[in-house]
């Protein structure tokens, strides 16, 4: 709002795109997450497994850091293989796919703690309940924010209709 008030209009418009835009990358890789929990639980075909992964592309694959990863195997959250030869860490398939869960529930705000405790729940082969609750959780507060957007668009827009004898001081 002070950017509209300063007659930024343009900046303010940027935000609510960036907001939009976050939110469509927040539901894409929920739909992705979705496709390998599937995977999991044996209602979609097993992807063909490739080669070990070095942990730069994985990191580049998520959009963090590779120290993010080395925390998140700190932590409990993933625990990738080594190269025999350079001892470099390699993730496996599963490694990723822990990695995109991981990822996605960060992204939710849960802890690493949390996330470890739901990934060894998922590998331990007790199902993939935890998850599939942290993920329907995860689609609601998707849902709220994208109402909440388009709310304050509407909002945006009534106010910028306004005559300017009746808009707030300062406009």
């Amino acid at each position: 709002m002070r950017a509209v008030h300063r007659g930024d209009i343009d900046t303010a418009l940027r935000v609510i795109d960036e907001g939009h835009a976050l939110l469509r990358r927040d539901r894409e890789t929920l739909d992705a997450v979705e496709t390998a929990v599937a995977v999991l639980t044996g209602a979609a075909p097993e992807p063909r497994r490739r080669a070990g992964v070095p942990i730069g592309a994985l990191a580049h694959r998520l959009g963090v850091r590779p120290a993010t990863l080395r925390k998140w195997e700190r932590a409990g959250v993933l625990g990738p293989g080594r190269d025999l030869a350079t001892r470099y860490r390699v993730y496996s398939p599963d490694d990723v796919r822990d990695a995109e869960l991981a990822h996605l529930l960060r992204r939710g705000g849960y802890r690493l703690d949390h996330i470890a405790d739901v990934l060894r729940r998922v590998r331990a082969a007790g199902g993939a309940a935890p998850l599939a609750a942290s993920l329907h959780g995860w689609r609601e507060r998707l849902t709220v924010r994208g109402r909440h957007l388009l709310t304050g668009a509407a909002r945006l827009a009534a106010y910028l209709d306004l005559p300017a004898e009746t808009a707030l001081p300062g406009r």
